[in-house]
């Protein structure tokens, strides 16, 4: 990481970022009056109380399966063990959360994965554009006289 001028921990940033709007919602959510049997859609009758059917909290789990998955691997195989678990214990830990909160932490992830896709699509045209910039020109060569 030195030699590219990298920082690892730059990737903590932006959850340092996040961590005080999560624990904001998650204070607000919990004491607001005004929230209580705020519906959102379907099933969510309280936004301020847990998901009684534990759908939000599981596609909640599922989006940030497919976010890290879509991310590429940490090189050291600890931190990627580590990385392959935290879905599920997030997940575990959501099913107590509000849904508001586990609303907002889904729709994080879903906008992240969009953000994700069009990053790696843009990549892959740029990797194609160089490739074929590189790649040798057929049908050009002199010829004898």
């Amino acid at each position: 990481y030195k030699e590219e001028g990298v920082n690892p921990a730059g990737g903590c940033l932006p959850l340092l970022v996040q961590l005080p709007i999560f624990l904001a919602f998650y204070h607000m959510l919990a004491k607001a009056v005004e929230l209580k049997w705020a519906g959102w859609a379907l099933w969510i009758h309280d936004l301020a109380a847990p998901d009684p059917y534990f759908v939000l909290p599981i596609v909640m789990g599922v989006s940030q399966l497919l976010q890290q998955r879509m991310s590429p691997p940490p090189p050291d195989p600890v931190q990627r063990r580590m990385m392959q678990f935290l879905p599920i214990v997030f997940t575990a830990f959501s099913l107590g959360f509000p849904s508001g909160l586990v609303l907002y932490w889904m729709t994080n992830n879903i906008l992240t994965i969009g953000q994700q896709m069009i990053y790696n699509s843009m990549r892959d045209k740029a990797e194609a554009e160089e490739a074929a910039a590189l790649a040798p020109v057929k049908g050009k060569r002199g010829k004898k006289g």
